[in-house]
């Protein structure tokens, strides 16, 4: 008898408790438009519902700022993990785990002489570590070396 009566006080205060989990995005400037995992989810500040701990792949792109392409984690609380967690799914109140997440854009440079000096000085850092080859291009924008009949980019040998 003392188990019904247990098992219905738990299949009754079951549906009372559970832990909503939730990322909070924001960005500097804000309105940057957010991808998380390959799905978009909105403009920031913004706030979705979350299942599963984890890193995830962020992606912000803003008109006039550089895109930012990263990972973030959103770790447990130290009450949400595995054994506790089971607690506060069943407890008599509502459990709040919220994750922040902030990132800051930076704006986009237009000076093209700037940019392509940056890329000359990267080239030059990671010249000595790849081995860097030029190949004339054809008319056909195959290089010069491919066959005629051969479109597949096989070199004559």
């Amino acid at each position: 008898m003392r188990i019904r009566l247990l098992f219905l006080a738990i299949l009754l205060l079951a549906p009372a408790g559970c832990v909503r989990r939730t990322l909070q995005i924001t960005s500097e400037p804000p309105g940057a438009l957010v991808w998380v995992n390959h799905r978009e989810v909105g403009r920031t500040p913004l706030e979705i519902d979350f299942t599963y701990y984890g890193t995830y792949d962020v992606q912000l792109s803003r008109e006039g700022h550089e895109p930012v392409l990263t990972s973030a984690d959103a770790s447990p609380p130290a009450w949400d993990v595995i054994g506790l967690d089971f607690i506060f799914d069943v407890a008599p109140f509502q459990s709040h785990s919220k994750v922040q997440w902030h990132f800051d854009l930076e704006e986009r440079d237009g000076d093209l002489d700037a940019l392509v000096e940056r890329a000359r000085e990267l080239r030059s850092r990671v010249a000595p570590q790849v081995a860097m080859t030029s190949v004339t291009l054809g008319r056909d924008g195959l290089p010069e070396e491919v066959q005629d009949g051969d479109k597949s980019g096989e070199m004559n040998k």
